[in-house]
């Protein structure tokens, strides 16, 4: 992994981001700006694959898939030369700058079985605020992680939305429900929430802790800016979902003047498992499934998904709003 900083080359290893510290919001004058990309080398991972069968709800949740029986959950979104979608980069080390922008609760929508956004970031304390547009229960469960272990943040059922005619289930409009409300609280410094439902495990979303609203998250092609940064010498802190651990690196901020950095994540893990891992035939065959009563009409309705294959081109978003 490394970093290029202006004309400096940084050598760097995958680590955990630094304790927090005090932030004071003051006017800033004279700031300066850190610009940057953050790419991906090597081979993309194939996305994350769950049946369907063997999750609830399977016609419904089917309206998103690949039309074979499995739900696709790609945790890297990547452009042509390498630019990675979706990195939270934040600072680390300042401990005065510009006010934190009015953002209001944590805002988390369900729809077509799919959590959006699919990363977000949060401050400890901060209001959350959870809606289903489904028809269906899903079951809200938010991790707090950390090296030294994870905690159970939360964890309540999320009900279905009451709006939607019943026994029409394929052909309806998302309407809001009632609103869970709660509050995100951390503890013993932990910076990453881990949410997912109960029900159907490909549900999925990401919070990352912030202290400073020194914070971006990478667009399409892996961009970056965090502008009015007062003068300073501060740790650049970078994270993605699909990878472990944080990258950081000492970038020096100069009055009205723009820092550029690259941010090279190395590399990645395949993260799949035997249960996540497409196939061609599912854990129980056909004639099990019949005798069972457990036949199934899955129709991709809205979107069907695609393994991502470099050498033909293209990729499916599953984390995009719908």
């Amino acid at each position: 992994m490394r970093f290029a900083f202006g004309l400096f080359t940084i050598a760097l290893s995958l680590s955990f981001s630094l304790p927090a510290m005090a932030y004071t919001e003051t006017p800033v004058s004279n700031g300066g700006t850190i610009s940057g990309k953050v790419t991906l080398a090597g081979k993309e991972p194939p996305a994350l694959a769950y049946s369907l069968i063997t999750n609830p709800d399977t016609d419904f949740c089917g309206r998103i898939s690949t039309g074979t029986g499995w739900r696709l959950v790609d945790e890297f979104q990547v452009a042509a030369d390498g630019g990675l979608q979706n990195t939270v980069v934040f600072l680390e080390g300042i401990s005065q700058g510009k006010p934190f922008a009015e953002t209001g609760p944590v805002k988390v929508t369900v729809e077509d079985c799919l959590f959006a956004p699919w990363v977000s970031v949060v401050k400890d304390q901060q209001p959350l605020h959870i809606v289903n547009m489904d028809p269906i229960i899903h079951d809200v469960q938010i991790y707090e992680t950390a090296p030294f272990g994870t905690r159970v943040m939360l964890h309540r059922p999320l009900r279905l939305n009451p709006f939607h005619p019943k026994d029409r289930i394929k052909d309806h409009q998302h309407k809001p429900g009632e609103a869970m409300l709660d509050t995100v609280t951390f503890s013993q410094g932990r910076k990453i929430l881990y949410l997912e439902c109960g029900f159907h495990t490909y549900m999925q979303s990401w919070g990352v802790r912030v202290e400073n609203p020194y914070y971006a998250i990478t667009d399409a092609e892996g961009n970056f800016t965090l502008p009015d940064v007062p003068e300073g010498v501060y740790s650049l802190v970078a994270w993605h979902a699909g990878m472990g651990g944080f990258l950081n690196m000492e970038v020096v901020v100069l009055a009205n003047k723009t820092a550029k950095t690259k941010i090279e994540f190395q590399n990645p893990i395949d993260r799949r498992m035997a249960h996540n891992t497409m196939s061609p035939n599912y854990r129980y065959g056909t004639e099990v499934l019949e005798k069972e009563g457990a036949v199934y009409d899955i129709q991709t309705t809205h979107e069907t998904q695609d393994i991502h294959n470099p050498e033909h081109g293209g990729s499916t978003d599953p984390h995009s709003s719908h």
